[in-house]
């Protein structure tokens, strides 16, 4: 964002009721930006500062590509533009595999991804005028190793976001736009609505184990996250300001794409990538041995 990193920043928000969202909204604004601040009912977010360098938007992000659009256009017209865009809106519909289906998979998917999209898709026209913004995608340390059982369709989910944000920056690198995809650990920030599983129409009852073991496991976990919320989202905007904590790698490294943050989240992806090499070392020459045979000349 070149001379921008410095300056004053446009942010709009999604799902800054609660949690991530609402820590990004008072950081933002305490380092002298402006924020457009979303929610599915401006009602929750009553308790925002009142100040010109916040506009509050009712926005659903389920609503559909059109709806949004004219609510993205209509928020540009606030401050002139929009810098930073952070698609932090998301639910953990969570249910036995097996159990929930198609339905409660969506359940995840229309906010996790679909919504993040078509927010997102809103948002670039602006952007690719000017050559210049950041999208920001909250996704989850989840995504690599799932907290508990019954989050398969909200890991797969922000499985999904992560390769959305990847192929992402390579189409929008071209317009000078960055993406930086933000997969934390286990913050204290999740809602009493997280503690209930989805209903599901169907109860198997050779999962009763399971899922008992499951609600246990979430039951202590809640209340006793060791991240704290609010110095992850002031890692995420010295990131994006190119400042704080982050200058110094940043003006070494350059960017990052990828901000794991909380160390749960840097050992689940040790992890998973160890996993990844050990099959490629052991089955690598079976793996290679596929192509086609030459053909006799």
């Amino acid at each position: 964002m070149g001379s921008e990193e410095s300056s004053q920043l446009v942010w709009l928000i999604t799902g800054t009721s609660s949690s991530f969202g609402r820590e990004l909204v008072d950081i933002a604004l305490a380092r002298g930006d402006q924020v457009i601040a979303t929610a599915r009912s401006v009602k929750r977010l009553g308790d925002l500062p009142k100040t010109p360098s916040v506009r509050l938007m009712e926005l659903d992000v389920t609503a559909g590509s059109d709806v949004i659009k004219r609510k993205i256009n209509e928020a540009v017209t606030w401050f002139g533009r929009i810098d930073v865009l952070v698609n932090n809106a998301g639910i953990a519909a969570r249910a036995i595999a097996e159990e929930g289906g198609s339905q409660i998979f969506m359940e995840n998917a229309k906010i996790n991804v679909l919504g993040a999209l078509d927010v997102t898709n809103a948002v670039l026209p602006q952007m690719r005028a000017r050559k210049s913004g950041t999208i920001v995608m909250i996704g989850s340390r989840s995504s690599w190793k799932s907290e508990v059982e019954t989050l398969a369709y909200y890991s797969s989910t922000k499985a999904a976001l992560r390769v959305f944000g990847e192929t992402l920056a390579y189409e929008l690198d071209q317009f000078s736009i960055r993406v930086l995809i933000v997969e934390p650990a286990a913050f204290r920030t999740w809602s009493p609505n997280f503690l209930t599983p989805s209903i599901t129409p169907v109860k198997i009852s050779d999962y009763n184990p399971l899922r008992d073991g499951s609600e246990k496991k979430v039951a202590v976990i809640h209340g006793r996250q060791p991240g704290d919320p609010r110095k992850a989202m002031e890692l995420v905007v010295d990131v994006v300001r190119g400042e704080g904590k982050a200058k110094a790698l940043l003006e070494k490294y350059g960017w990052p794409l990828y901000l794991p943050i909380g160390k749960e989240a840097e050992d689940a992806i040790r992890e998973k990538t160890q996993q990844i090499g050990h099959v490629l070392d052991v089955w690598g020459d079976l793996i290679r041995d596929t192509r086609l045979d030459e053909e006799a000349t």
